[in-house]
């Protein structure tokens, strides 16, 4: 991998980690476009896809570090320095419980069909092409049928589960991790804004314990080169990541995500052109 490639490969996670458009399929067909994946050891995609998501973590932790420290602080305080009943805490306390309950169902799944997420199998463009125009038209019935009415303080333990759930449906390559969550919180009745800003929050347990899971594993056949791209490609994450999350937070208000939608539909319908002309491998 070049040190432009390794650039490139990084804006687009960057971009498409918090665009409801699927970082996993981008950066796939980017991937088999650049002659990067092997269809031997795709296992290795894997997991340089999991730790260049540490540099969209470190975008979510710097854009939201005020709010990150004041559910840190307020839920240590309502549940360990002074404890207090679950009606009684903080708002900040309380959403410190929803990322819990949000993160146990990525948290089930993902260690219970680990070999499968990093098989072959969730490398195939069929099944990325599927994902991306299947979730792009529920998002689509998301947008027809929501109420746009609910802010963070509105959600309970069961939207958290919800979301959650969701969060674990984007471990199916071109599902994408925001698109499932913000599609979620859409169904709930949240406002698109906030939707995408619990998904946000939601996901800095999942991309934390990924990340560092995924680059204990590379170690072992990870080259010093190797590390260098890893390294550029991370950095290169964290900047794009940011200002994709400042762009989607700020455009959420005033629009609805139907641009995102036609985008989706577009690209899984591209990817079956492109296979079926023989221009890339499935």
């Amino acid at each position: 991998m070049t040190f432009l490639e390794a650039i490139l490969l990084g804006i687009i996670q960057g971009l498409t980690e918090f665009l409801p458009i699927s970082s996993t399929g981008h950066l796939t067909i980017a991937g088999k476009l650049m002659n990067l994946i092997s269809d031997k050891n795709p296992e290795h995609w894997t997991a340089f896809m999991a730790v260049i998501q540490l540099g969209t973590l470190f975008a979510i932790v710097i854009y939201f570090w005020k709010d990150l420290w004041e559910i840190f602080i307020e839920f240590v305080k309502d549940n360990a320095l002074k404890p207090k009943k679950f009606t009684l805490q903080s708002s900040s306390s309380k959403m410190g419980w929803m990322i819990i309950f949000g993160s146990i169902p990525v948290a089930v799944i993902g260690l219970g069909f680990k070999d499968i997420i990093e098989g072959a199998l969730t490398k195939n463009l069929y099944v990325i092409a599927s994902s991306l125009i299947a979730l792009g038209i529920i998002l689509a019935l998301a947008e027809k049928i929501g109420k746009f009415k609910r802010d963070l303080k509105d959600i309970t333990w069961k939207d958290a589960l919800i979301v959650g759930f969701a969060q674990s449906l984007a471990l199916i390559p071109g599902s994408s991790r925001s698109g499932t969550t913000i599609t979620a919180g859409l169904f709930i009745g949240l406002k698109r804004e906030t939707a995408a800003r619990f998904s946000f929050l939601l996901s800095v347990p999942a991309i934390l314990a990924s990340g560092l899971l995924e680059f204990y594993h590379s170690l072992e056949y990870l080259q010093f080169d190797g590390m260098i791209s890893l390294l550029t490609a991370t950095i290169a994450s964290a900047i794009s990541g940011y200002l994709t999350i400042a762009f989607l937070l700020s455009y959420l208000k005033k629009n609805s995500t139907i641009i995102f939608v036609y985008w989706r539909i577009a690209v899984g319908i591209l990817i079956f052109a492109l296979i079926g002309a023989n221009l890339i491998t499935p």
